[in-house]
Protein backbone atom coordinates (compact mmCIF):
# COMPACT_ATOMS: atom_id res chain seq x y z
CA UNK A 1 0.00 0.00 0.00
CA UNK A 2 1.01 3.64 -0.42
CA UNK A 3 0.60 6.48 2.10
CA UNK A 4 0.63 10.23 1.48
CA UNK A 5 1.80 12.15 4.55
CA UNK A 6 1.41 15.94 4.45
CA UNK A 7 3.84 17.76 6.75
CA UNK A 8 4.92 21.22 7.74
CA UNK A 9 8.39 22.32 6.68
CA UNK A 10 10.34 21.45 9.84
CA UNK A 11 13.87 20.14 10.30
CA UNK A 12 13.84 16.52 11.50
CA UNK A 13 10.19 15.78 10.74
CA UNK A 14 11.03 13.18 8.10
CA UNK A 15 13.26 11.35 10.59
CA UNK A 16 10.42 11.22 13.16
CA UNK A 17 7.98 9.93 10.54
CA UNK A 18 10.32 7.16 9.41
CA UNK A 19 11.06 6.23 13.05
CA UNK A 20 7.43 5.14 13.45
CA UNK A 21 7.85 2.63 10.61
CA UNK A 22 11.05 1.30 12.19
CA UNK A 23 9.32 1.06 15.58
CA UNK A 24 6.44 -0.95 14.05
CA UNK A 25 8.90 -3.09 12.06
CA UNK A 26 7.25 -2.12 8.77
CA UNK A 27 9.47 -2.62 5.75
CA UNK A 28 9.74 0.40 3.41
CA UNK A 29 9.63 -0.52 -0.29
CA UNK A 30 10.04 3.06 -1.45
CA UNK A 31 10.06 6.71 -0.36
CA UNK A 32 9.31 9.90 -2.31
CA UNK A 33 9.67 13.34 -0.73
CA UNK A 34 8.11 16.41 -2.37
CA UNK A 35 9.71 19.23 -0.41
CA UNK A 36 7.96 22.06 -2.30
CA UNK A 37 4.48 20.98 -1.15
CA UNK A 38 5.49 19.14 2.03
CA UNK A 39 4.45 15.58 1.13
CA UNK A 40 6.20 12.34 2.04
CA UNK A 41 5.06 9.27 0.12
CA UNK A 42 5.91 5.81 1.43
CA UNK A 43 5.39 2.41 -0.18
CA UNK A 44 4.85 -0.34 2.42
CA UNK A 45 3.42 -3.89 2.43
CA UNK A 46 -0.33 -4.17 2.81
CA UNK A 47 -1.32 -4.05 6.51
CA UNK A 48 -4.16 -5.67 8.37
CA UNK A 49 -6.95 -3.27 9.32
CA UNK A 50 -6.22 -3.60 13.04
CA UNK A 51 -2.53 -2.83 12.50
CA UNK A 52 -3.41 0.14 10.28
CA UNK A 53 -5.92 1.42 12.85
CA UNK A 54 -3.20 1.56 15.50
CA UNK A 55 -0.44 2.80 13.20
CA UNK A 56 -2.15 5.77 11.44
CA UNK A 57 -2.97 7.78 14.64
CA UNK A 58 0.67 7.53 15.73
CA UNK A 59 1.75 9.29 12.55
CA UNK A 60 -0.89 12.00 13.01
CA UNK A 61 0.35 12.69 16.58
CA UNK A 62 3.78 13.78 15.28
CA UNK A 63 4.16 17.56 15.63
CA UNK A 64 3.90 19.08 12.15
CA UNK A 65 2.07 16.17 10.46
CA UNK A 66 -1.10 17.68 8.96
CA UNK A 67 -2.70 14.69 7.24
CA UNK A 68 -2.16 10.99 6.55
CA UNK A 69 -4.11 9.11 3.87
CA UNK A 70 -3.75 6.23 1.46
CA UNK A 71 -3.01 6.95 -2.22
CA UNK A 72 -3.09 4.91 -5.40
CA UNK A 73 0.49 5.45 -6.51
CA UNK A 74 3.80 7.11 -5.70
CA UNK A 75 4.78 10.15 -7.83
CA UNK A 76 7.88 8.33 -9.07
CA UNK A 77 5.76 5.32 -10.02
CA UNK A 78 3.40 7.46 -12.08
CA UNK A 79 6.27 9.22 -13.84
CA UNK A 80 7.94 5.90 -14.56
CA UNK A 81 4.72 4.31 -15.89
CA UNK A 82 3.94 7.30 -18.12
CA UNK A 83 7.42 7.29 -19.62
CA UNK A 84 7.41 3.52 -20.01
CA UNK A 85 4.03 3.64 -21.77
CA UNK A 86 5.21 6.36 -24.17
CA UNK A 87 8.37 4.48 -25.05
CA UNK A 88 6.71 1.07 -25.22
CA UNK A 89 3.92 2.16 -27.57
CA UNK A 90 6.05 4.44 -29.78
CA UNK A 91 5.62 3.34 -33.43
CA UNK A 92 9.37 3.30 -34.18
CA UNK A 93 12.04 1.07 -32.56
CA UNK A 94 13.69 2.60 -29.47
CA UNK A 95 16.74 1.08 -27.77
CA UNK A 96 18.54 2.41 -24.69
CA UNK A 97 22.17 1.48 -24.08
CA UNK A 98 24.44 1.83 -21.06
CA UNK A 99 27.80 3.70 -21.06
CA UNK A 100 29.51 0.54 -22.34
CA UNK A 101 27.19 0.45 -25.40
CA UNK A 102 25.31 -2.63 -24.17
CA UNK A 103 21.51 -2.84 -24.43
CA UNK A 104 19.76 -1.66 -21.28
CA UNK A 105 16.16 -1.56 -22.54
CA UNK A 106 13.95 -1.43 -25.64
CA UNK A 107 10.35 -0.91 -26.68
CA UNK A 108 7.80 -3.35 -28.11
CA UNK A 109 8.60 -2.55 -31.75
CA UNK A 110 12.31 -3.24 -31.28
CA UNK A 111 11.54 -6.48 -29.42
CA UNK A 112 9.32 -7.72 -32.27
CA UNK A 113 11.95 -6.85 -34.87
CA UNK A 114 14.94 -8.36 -33.05
CA UNK A 115 12.81 -11.42 -32.21
CA UNK A 116 14.88 -12.69 -29.28
CA UNK A 117 14.18 -13.21 -25.59
CA UNK A 118 14.93 -10.54 -22.99
CA UNK A 119 17.91 -12.54 -21.69
CA UNK A 120 19.42 -12.67 -25.18
CA UNK A 121 19.10 -8.88 -25.72
CA UNK A 122 19.72 -7.03 -22.44
CA UNK A 123 23.40 -6.70 -21.60
CA UNK A 124 24.52 -7.58 -25.12
CA UNK A 125 26.54 -5.11 -27.25
CA UNK A 126 24.18 -3.04 -29.37
CA UNK A 127 26.61 -3.48 -32.27
CA UNK A 128 25.08 -6.94 -32.79
CA UNK A 129 22.02 -5.26 -34.30
CA UNK A 130 23.12 -1.70 -35.20
CA UNK A 131 26.17 -1.18 -37.39
CA UNK A 132 27.75 1.86 -39.01
CA UNK A 133 28.36 3.89 -35.82
CA UNK A 134 30.89 3.40 -33.01
CA UNK A 135 28.83 3.93 -29.85
CA UNK A 136 31.71 3.11 -27.47
CA UNK A 137 33.94 5.79 -28.97
CA UNK A 138 30.98 8.22 -29.02
CA UNK A 139 30.34 7.82 -25.27
CA UNK A 140 34.04 8.00 -24.40
CA UNK A 141 34.41 11.33 -26.19
CA UNK A 142 35.08 14.64 -24.45
CA UNK A 143 31.90 16.31 -25.71
CA UNK A 144 28.87 14.06 -26.10
CA UNK A 145 26.14 15.73 -28.13
CA UNK A 146 22.88 14.56 -29.65
CA UNK A 147 23.19 13.71 -33.33
CA UNK A 148 21.42 12.00 -36.22
CA UNK A 149 23.18 9.32 -38.29
CA UNK A 150 22.37 6.81 -40.99
CA UNK A 151 22.97 3.27 -39.67
CA UNK A 152 22.32 -0.35 -40.56
CA UNK A 153 19.70 -1.81 -38.23
CA UNK A 154 19.05 -5.53 -38.78
CA UNK A 155 20.87 -5.16 -42.13
CA UNK A 156 18.48 -2.42 -43.38
CA UNK A 157 19.02 1.32 -43.74
CA UNK A 158 17.65 3.38 -40.85
CA UNK A 159 18.11 6.91 -39.54
CA UNK A 160 19.08 6.97 -35.85
CA UNK A 161 18.51 9.89 -33.48
CA UNK A 162 21.30 9.39 -30.91
CA UNK A 163 20.37 11.12 -27.63
CA UNK A 164 22.76 11.02 -24.63
CA UNK A 165 21.20 10.61 -21.16
CA UNK A 166 22.79 12.55 -18.28
CA UNK A 167 22.08 12.54 -14.55
CA UNK A 168 23.21 15.14 -12.03
CA UNK A 169 26.40 14.26 -10.17
CA UNK A 170 28.45 16.00 -7.48
CA UNK A 171 28.58 19.81 -7.73
CA UNK A 172 25.98 19.72 -10.54
CA UNK A 173 28.37 17.84 -12.81
CA UNK A 174 26.72 15.85 -15.60
CA UNK A 175 27.26 12.10 -15.46
CA UNK A 176 26.56 10.03 -18.59
CA UNK A 177 24.05 7.29 -17.76
CA UNK A 178 23.67 5.96 -21.29
CA UNK A 179 22.21 6.79 -24.68
CA UNK A 180 18.76 6.54 -26.22
CA UNK A 181 18.50 5.44 -29.87
CA UNK A 182 15.36 6.32 -31.82
CA UNK A 183 15.32 4.56 -35.20
CA UNK A 184 13.30 5.37 -38.31
CA UNK A 185 13.12 3.26 -41.46
CA UNK A 186 13.12 4.71 -44.97
CA UNK A 187 9.43 3.83 -45.32
CA UNK A 188 8.50 5.61 -42.07
CA UNK A 189 10.51 8.67 -43.05
CA UNK A 190 8.69 8.69 -46.39
CA UNK A 191 5.32 8.56 -44.63
CA UNK A 192 6.27 11.47 -42.40
CA UNK A 193 7.56 13.57 -45.30
CA UNK A 194 4.34 12.89 -47.24
CA UNK A 195 2.27 13.81 -44.20
CA UNK A 196 4.23 17.05 -43.92
CA UNK A 197 3.84 17.88 -47.59
CA UNK A 198 0.24 16.72 -47.89
CA UNK A 199 -1.37 17.29 -44.51
CA UNK A 200 -4.75 18.13 -46.07
CA UNK A 201 -6.10 14.75 -47.21
CA UNK A 202 -8.91 15.11 -44.74
CA UNK A 203 -10.13 18.36 -46.27
CA UNK A 204 -12.42 16.41 -48.61
CA UNK A 205 -14.25 14.81 -45.68
CA UNK A 206 -17.35 16.98 -46.22
CA UNK A 207 -17.76 15.77 -49.82
CA UNK A 208 -19.91 12.63 -49.70
CA UNK A 209 -18.37 9.88 -51.82
CA UNK A 210 -20.03 6.49 -51.44
CA UNK A 211 -20.74 6.02 -55.14
CA UNK A 212 -18.02 4.86 -57.53
CA UNK A 213 -18.33 8.01 -59.66
CA UNK A 214 -17.85 10.36 -56.68
CA UNK A 215 -14.91 8.32 -55.39
CA UNK A 216 -13.30 8.73 -58.81
CA UNK A 217 -13.98 12.50 -58.76
CA UNK A 218 -12.40 12.84 -55.31
CA UNK A 219 -9.31 10.92 -56.40
CA UNK A 220 -8.93 13.32 -59.33
CA UNK A 221 -9.65 16.36 -57.14
CA UNK A 222 -6.97 15.35 -54.62
CA UNK A 223 -4.40 15.13 -57.42
CA UNK A 224 -5.50 18.47 -58.87
CA UNK A 225 -5.50 20.24 -55.50
CA UNK A 226 -1.71 20.59 -55.33
CA UNK A 227 -1.36 21.81 -58.91
CA UNK A 228 -1.49 25.50 -59.74
CA UNK A 229 -3.51 25.16 -62.94
CA UNK A 230 -7.08 26.46 -63.21
CA UNK A 231 -9.96 24.06 -62.51
CA UNK A 232 -13.40 24.21 -64.14
CA UNK A 233 -16.10 22.44 -62.11
CA UNK A 234 -19.33 21.70 -63.95
CA UNK A 235 -22.62 20.24 -62.75
CA UNK A 236 -26.26 21.02 -62.19
CA UNK A 237 -27.38 23.62 -59.67
CA UNK A 238 -27.02 22.40 -56.10
CA UNK A 239 -24.57 19.56 -56.72
CA UNK A 240 -21.91 21.05 -54.41
CA UNK A 241 -19.52 22.77 -56.80
CA UNK A 242 -18.44 25.43 -54.30
CA UNK A 243 -17.87 22.81 -51.58
CA UNK A 244 -15.59 20.84 -53.93
CA UNK A 245 -13.75 24.04 -54.93
CA UNK A 246 -13.22 25.01 -51.29
CA UNK A 247 -11.99 21.48 -50.50
CA UNK A 248 -9.46 21.69 -53.36
CA UNK A 249 -8.21 24.99 -51.94
CA UNK A 250 -7.98 23.63 -48.38
CA UNK A 251 -6.05 20.58 -49.58
CA UNK A 252 -3.55 22.72 -51.51
CA UNK A 253 -0.43 24.56 -50.45
CA UNK A 254 -2.53 27.76 -50.63
CA UNK A 255 -4.76 26.62 -47.76
CA UNK A 256 -3.52 29.29 -45.34
CA UNK A 257 -4.18 32.05 -47.90
CA UNK A 258 -7.64 33.48 -48.73
CA UNK A 259 -10.38 31.67 -50.63
CA UNK A 260 -12.40 34.45 -52.28
CA UNK A 261 -15.80 33.79 -53.89
CA UNK A 262 -16.89 35.95 -56.82
CA UNK A 263 -20.45 35.47 -58.06
CA UNK A 264 -20.18 36.51 -61.69
CA UNK A 265 -23.94 36.80 -62.17
CA UNK A 266 -24.39 39.33 -59.38
CA UNK A 267 -21.48 41.63 -60.26
CA UNK A 268 -22.65 44.66 -62.28
CA UNK A 269 -20.25 46.10 -64.84
CA UNK A 270 -20.42 49.52 -63.21
CA UNK A 271 -18.91 48.18 -59.99
CA UNK A 272 -16.77 45.38 -61.39
CA UNK A 273 -13.52 47.33 -61.87
CA UNK A 274 -13.38 48.69 -58.34
CA UNK A 275 -14.61 45.41 -56.86
CA UNK A 276 -11.98 43.36 -58.69
CA UNK A 277 -9.00 45.67 -59.00
CA UNK A 278 -9.46 48.19 -56.21
CA UNK A 279 -9.10 51.95 -56.46
CA UNK A 280 -6.62 54.68 -55.59
CA UNK A 281 -8.47 57.79 -54.41
CA UNK A 282 -7.05 60.82 -52.56
CA UNK A 283 -3.87 58.91 -51.87
CA UNK A 284 -5.75 56.10 -50.14
CA UNK A 285 -5.86 52.59 -51.53
CA UNK A 286 -8.95 50.38 -51.56
CA UNK A 287 -7.93 46.81 -52.29
CA UNK A 288 -9.96 44.72 -54.72
CA UNK A 289 -10.67 40.99 -54.73
CA UNK A 290 -7.59 40.13 -56.81
CA UNK A 291 -5.27 41.87 -54.38
CA UNK A 292 -7.01 40.48 -51.30
CA UNK A 293 -6.73 36.95 -52.72
CA UNK A 294 -2.98 37.19 -53.40
CA UNK A 295 -1.38 33.82 -52.64
CA UNK A 296 -4.76 32.13 -52.48
CA UNK A 297 -7.68 31.07 -54.68
CA UNK A 298 -10.49 32.94 -56.42
CA UNK A 299 -13.65 30.93 -57.00
CA UNK A 300 -15.57 32.23 -60.02
CA UNK A 301 -19.12 31.04 -59.37
CA UNK A 302 -21.61 31.02 -62.26
CA UNK A 303 -18.76 31.90 -64.61
CA UNK A 304 -21.06 31.45 -67.63
CA UNK A 305 -22.93 34.60 -66.52
CA UNK A 306 -19.81 36.76 -66.67
CA UNK A 307 -20.34 39.86 -68.81
CA UNK A 308 -18.25 40.38 -71.98
CA UNK A 309 -16.56 43.39 -70.34
CA UNK A 310 -15.55 41.37 -67.30
CA UNK A 311 -14.33 38.51 -69.51
CA UNK A 312 -11.97 40.90 -71.29
CA UNK A 313 -10.57 42.24 -68.02
CA UNK A 314 -10.02 38.76 -66.66
CA UNK A 315 -7.94 37.71 -69.68
CA UNK A 316 -5.26 40.27 -68.77
CA UNK A 317 -4.93 38.91 -65.24
CA UNK A 318 -4.61 35.36 -66.60
CA UNK A 319 -1.89 36.38 -69.06
CA UNK A 320 0.32 38.56 -66.84
CA UNK A 321 -0.89 37.80 -63.31
CA UNK A 322 -0.89 41.57 -62.90
CA UNK A 323 -3.35 44.48 -62.97
CA UNK A 324 -3.73 48.15 -62.10
CA UNK A 325 -6.06 49.64 -59.56
CA UNK A 326 -8.58 52.16 -60.88
CA UNK A 327 -6.87 55.60 -61.14
CA UNK A 328 -3.47 54.07 -60.37
CA UNK A 329 -0.63 53.67 -62.88
CA UNK A 330 1.36 51.13 -60.84
CA UNK A 331 1.30 47.46 -61.84
CA UNK A 332 0.44 45.01 -59.07
CA UNK A 333 1.66 41.43 -59.39
CA UNK A 334 -0.44 38.71 -57.81
CA UNK A 335 -0.17 34.96 -57.31
CA UNK A 336 -3.71 33.63 -57.74
CA UNK A 337 -5.26 30.31 -58.64
CA UNK A 338 -8.65 30.32 -60.37
CA UNK A 339 -11.33 27.70 -59.79
CA UNK A 340 -14.55 28.24 -61.77
CA UNK A 341 -17.98 26.66 -61.71
CA UNK A 342 -20.93 26.60 -64.07
CA UNK A 343 -24.14 24.67 -64.62
CA UNK A 344 -24.13 25.46 -68.36
CA UNK A 345 -22.29 24.11 -71.37
CA UNK A 346 -19.50 26.67 -71.71
CA UNK A 347 -18.23 25.20 -74.97
CA UNK A 348 -21.69 25.62 -76.50
CA UNK A 349 -21.70 29.26 -75.38
CA UNK A 350 -18.28 29.68 -77.01
CA UNK A 351 -19.58 28.20 -80.26
CA UNK A 352 -22.45 30.69 -80.26
CA UNK A 353 -20.20 33.64 -79.48
CA UNK A 354 -21.51 34.19 -75.97
CA UNK A 355 -18.28 33.35 -74.14
CA UNK A 356 -14.69 34.17 -75.09
CA UNK A 357 -12.85 31.17 -76.44
CA UNK A 358 -9.46 32.29 -75.11
CA UNK A 359 -10.92 32.67 -71.60
CA UNK A 360 -12.64 29.28 -71.82
CA UNK A 361 -9.36 27.47 -72.49
CA UNK A 362 -7.65 29.34 -69.63
CA UNK A 363 -10.39 28.35 -67.21
CA UNK A 364 -10.70 24.77 -68.43
CA UNK A 365 -7.14 23.50 -67.88
CA UNK A 366 -8.31 20.87 -65.38
CA UNK A 367 -11.94 19.74 -65.34
CA UNK A 368 -14.25 18.11 -62.82
CA UNK A 369 -17.87 17.24 -63.47
CA UNK A 370 -20.17 16.53 -60.53
CA UNK A 371 -23.07 14.29 -61.56
CA UNK A 372 -26.59 15.02 -60.24
CA UNK A 373 -27.86 13.07 -57.24
CA UNK A 374 -30.17 10.93 -59.40
CA UNK A 375 -27.05 9.49 -61.07
CA UNK A 376 -25.31 8.64 -57.80
CA UNK A 377 -28.00 7.17 -55.60
CA UNK A 378 -25.45 5.53 -53.28
CA UNK A 379 -24.62 9.01 -51.97
CA UNK A 380 -28.21 10.03 -51.20
CA UNK A 381 -28.89 8.18 -47.93
CA UNK A 382 -25.43 8.91 -46.40
CA UNK A 383 -25.98 12.58 -47.26
CA UNK A 384 -29.47 12.47 -45.81
CA UNK A 385 -28.17 10.93 -42.56
CA UNK A 386 -25.55 13.68 -42.32
CA UNK A 387 -28.12 16.41 -42.91
CA UNK A 388 -30.65 15.15 -40.34
CA UNK A 389 -27.84 14.84 -37.78
CA UNK A 390 -26.84 18.46 -38.38
CA UNK A 391 -30.47 19.59 -38.38
CA UNK A 392 -31.13 17.73 -35.13
CA UNK A 393 -28.17 19.46 -33.48
CA UNK A 394 -29.43 22.87 -34.65
CA UNK A 395 -32.83 22.08 -33.15
CA UNK A 396 -31.40 20.58 -29.95
CA UNK A 397 -32.84 17.17 -30.82
CA UNK A 398 -31.37 13.67 -30.70
CA UNK A 399 -32.08 10.24 -32.23
CA UNK A 400 -33.96 11.61 -35.25
CA UNK A 401 -34.25 9.00 -38.01
CA UNK A 402 -36.31 7.96 -41.08
CA UNK A 403 -38.88 5.20 -41.24
CA UNK A 404 -38.15 2.51 -43.86
CA UNK A 405 -40.63 3.87 -46.43
CA UNK A 406 -39.18 7.35 -46.11
CA UNK A 407 -35.62 6.06 -46.64
CA UNK A 408 -36.68 4.27 -49.83
CA UNK A 409 -38.57 7.34 -51.05
CA UNK A 410 -35.59 9.64 -50.44
CA UNK A 411 -33.23 7.27 -52.25
CA UNK A 412 -35.41 7.14 -55.39
CA UNK A 413 -36.68 10.72 -55.50
CA UNK A 414 -35.08 12.55 -58.50
CA UNK A 415 -33.93 15.60 -56.44
CA UNK A 416 -33.94 18.18 -59.26
CA UNK A 417 -32.32 20.64 -56.83
CA UNK A 418 -29.69 18.04 -55.91
CA UNK A 419 -27.75 18.24 -52.62
CA UNK A 420 -29.00 21.74 -51.80
CA UNK A 421 -32.64 20.67 -52.14
CA UNK A 422 -32.07 17.52 -50.07
CA UNK A 423 -30.45 19.49 -47.24
CA UNK A 424 -33.15 22.18 -47.18
CA UNK A 425 -36.02 19.67 -47.24
CA UNK A 426 -34.53 17.68 -44.35
CA UNK A 427 -33.76 20.79 -42.29
CA UNK A 428 -37.41 21.83 -42.66
CA UNK A 429 -38.64 18.32 -41.77
CA UNK A 430 -36.53 18.08 -38.61
CA UNK A 431 -37.45 21.62 -37.53
CA UNK A 432 -41.20 20.86 -37.74
CA UNK A 433 -40.98 17.28 -36.44
CA UNK A 434 -43.09 16.39 -33.37
CA UNK A 435 -41.61 12.97 -32.63
CA UNK A 436 -38.30 11.33 -33.52
CA UNK A 437 -39.23 9.55 -36.79
CA UNK A 438 -39.49 11.28 -40.19
CA UNK A 439 -42.02 9.83 -42.63
CA UNK A 440 -42.78 10.71 -46.27
CA UNK A 441 -45.67 13.02 -45.34
CA UNK A 442 -43.30 15.31 -43.45
CA UNK A 443 -41.12 15.96 -46.52
CA UNK A 444 -42.25 19.16 -48.22
CA UNK A 445 -41.77 17.97 -51.82
CA UNK A 446 -43.79 17.96 -55.08
CA UNK A 447 -45.89 14.83 -55.56
CA UNK A 448 -43.80 11.98 -56.90
CA UNK A 449 -44.11 8.27 -57.66
CA UNK A 450 -41.44 5.95 -59.05
CA UNK A 451 -43.77 4.94 -61.90
CA UNK A 452 -45.03 8.33 -63.02
CA UNK A 453 -42.39 10.81 -61.87
CA UNK A 454 -43.38 14.03 -60.10
CA UNK A 455 -45.33 17.23 -60.57
CA UNK A 456 -43.60 20.46 -59.58
CA UNK A 457 -46.86 21.82 -58.20
CA UNK A 458 -50.48 20.82 -57.68
CA UNK A 459 -52.02 20.54 -61.16
CA UNK A 460 -54.95 22.73 -62.18
CA UNK A 461 -56.41 23.75 -65.54
CA UNK A 462 -56.84 21.85 -68.80
CA UNK A 463 -54.54 19.46 -70.63
CA UNK A 464 -53.95 22.16 -73.23
CA UNK A 465 -52.80 24.55 -70.49
CA UNK A 466 -50.44 21.90 -69.12
CA UNK A 467 -48.99 21.18 -72.57
CA UNK A 468 -48.45 24.87 -73.24
CA UNK A 469 -46.81 25.32 -69.84
CA UNK A 470 -44.43 22.45 -70.48
CA UNK A 471 -43.72 23.72 -74.01
CA UNK A 472 -42.94 27.25 -72.82
CA UNK A 473 -40.70 25.95 -70.01
CA UNK A 474 -38.79 23.68 -72.40
CA UNK A 475 -38.23 26.48 -74.92
CA UNK A 476 -36.99 28.86 -72.21
CA UNK A 477 -34.47 26.24 -71.05
CA UNK A 478 -33.19 25.51 -74.56
CA UNK A 479 -33.18 29.07 -75.88
CA UNK A 480 -29.88 30.22 -74.21
CA UNK A 481 -28.00 27.36 -75.88
CA UNK A 482 -29.88 27.70 -79.23
CA UNK A 483 -30.67 31.43 -79.51
CA UNK A 484 -31.22 31.17 -83.29
CA UNK A 485 -34.73 30.04 -84.36
CA UNK A 486 -33.17 27.86 -87.08
CA UNK A 487 -30.88 26.12 -84.56
CA UNK A 488 -33.76 25.61 -82.14
CA UNK A 489 -36.03 24.32 -84.89
CA UNK A 490 -33.37 21.81 -85.96
CA UNK A 491 -32.87 20.68 -82.36
CA UNK A 492 -36.61 20.05 -81.83
CA UNK A 493 -37.38 18.71 -85.32
CA UNK A 494 -39.84 21.50 -86.19
CA UNK A 495 -40.00 24.06 -88.94
CA UNK A 496 -38.38 27.45 -88.57
CA UNK A 497 -41.81 29.11 -88.86
CA UNK A 498 -43.39 26.90 -86.15
CA UNK A 499 -40.60 27.69 -83.69
CA UNK A 500 -40.72 31.41 -84.48
CA UNK A 501 -44.48 31.45 -83.80
CA UNK A 502 -44.10 29.61 -80.49
CA UNK A 503 -41.28 31.93 -79.33
CA UNK A 504 -43.50 34.90 -80.17
CA UNK A 505 -46.50 33.33 -78.38
CA UNK A 506 -44.54 32.69 -75.18
CA UNK A 507 -42.60 36.00 -75.37
CA UNK A 508 -39.23 34.24 -75.49
CA UNK A 509 -36.45 36.42 -76.90
CA UNK A 510 -33.04 37.86 -76.03
CA UNK A 511 -34.65 40.56 -73.89
CA UNK A 512 -36.77 38.23 -71.77
CA UNK A 513 -34.39 35.26 -71.48
CA UNK A 514 -30.86 35.75 -70.21
CA UNK A 515 -28.30 34.22 -72.58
Amino acid sequence: MRLEITCQDRVGIAKEVLAIFVEQEINLKGIDAITETGQIYVHIPDLEFSQLQYFMPQLRLIDGVLDVKTTGFMPSERESIVLETIVRTFPDPIISIDPKACVFGYNDVAKQQIALSNQDIVGQPVSQWIKGFNFVRYMEGDEILAQTRKVKYLEEDFVADILPIFVAGENNAKVLAGTLLMLKSEARLGQQVNAFRHPKDNDFKDVQANSAIMKKILREARRMANLNSSILITGETGTGKELLARSCHNASERAEAPFMVLNCASLPDAASETELFGRLANGECKKGIFELADGGTIFLDEVSEMSPKLQSKLIRVFEDRSFRRVDDENEIKVNIRFISATNKNLLSLVEHGNFREDLYYRLNVLALNIPPLRERRQDILPLAETFIYKAAQLNHRSNVSFDSNCSEFIEHYPWPGNVRQLENVLLSAVSLLDGEIIDIAQLQLPNYTRDHGYLEQEFSGTLEDAVKGFEADLLRKLYPAYPSTRQLAKKLGLSHTAIANKLREYNINKKTVKI
